[in-house]
């Protein structure tokens, strides 16, 4: 298997196709690529991680905990969020040395500029968001408000962590493949997509009565700087 996927979904379907390669005793039949799995570490083995910090992130988190977390996210030198603005930045940087304006009715690397350097706006919005965020925390309640407020708001967290949907026995070991049984991986990819697993891991569905939820308001207009 490929070490990057982009989604979940893709990367659980991967993991059961190597589950079923592993179960009929190795690669499937006519392959020359060898399998290449990606061992990732649990969030709780690195704390301040983005994996980690939102594995911190939890509802019942109180208050300072989660200004620490923005405030580490957002950190001028180390945080994760402007380190990804300069990242972007860079990108719009590489493309703008390769404009060129001769022909005016077709200039995609411009539009390519464009929309990175639209990006980086929208990034440098977000850090401004965050920091004014980080100080309306305090006054955030520490327990948790009565669940008929919660349905007045929607949800914004579309993605779920890798250990969330494989389980943490799945992506908690980092030890090499080379040392690792594979009738182990077969056993511990066949708990984690189990039907089981997924039922344990799926949730009720929102209650429907009441007042329709609340969109988050929309973004600020990007600054192309």
């Amino acid at each position: 298997m490929p070490e990057f996927y982009p989604s979940i979904g893709e990367a659980g379907g991967a993991a059961m196709q190597h589950n079923v390669r592993l179960a009929n005793g190795g690669e499937a039949s006519g392959s020359d690529t060898p399998l290449q799995v990606r061992y990732l570490p649990h969030p709780s083995a690195d704390p301040h991680s983005v994996p980690g910090m939102i594995a911190r992130l939890t509802e019942t988190a109180p208050p300072d905990e989660v200004a620490g977390i923005i405030q580490e996210v957002n950190g001028a030198l180390v945080g994760a969020l402007p380190q990804l603005t300069e990242l972007v930045a860079a990108a719009a940087d590489w493309a703008r040395v390769r404009l060129d304006f001769d022909d005016p009715r077709h200039n995609p690397t411009f539009e390519t500029w464009t929309r990175l350097a639209a990006a980086h706006g929208m990034l440098r919005d977000a850090q401004e968001q965050l920091e004014i965020a980080e100080d309306g925390i305090a006054a955030c309640r520490v327990e948790l408000s009565d669940p008929r407020h919660h349905e007045m708001v929607n949800v914004l967290r579309t993605r779920e962590l890798l250990s969330d949907v494989l389980g943490a026995d799945a992506v908690a070991e980092t030890a090499p493949p080379a040392t690792r049984s594979p009738e182990a991986d077969r056993q511990r990819v066949a708990r984690a997509s189990s039907p089981q697993a997924a039922a344990q891991r799926t949730t009720p569905s929102a209650s429907t009565s009441g007042p329709p939820p609340v969109s988050a308001p929309p973004p600020r207009s990007p600054r192309i700087r």
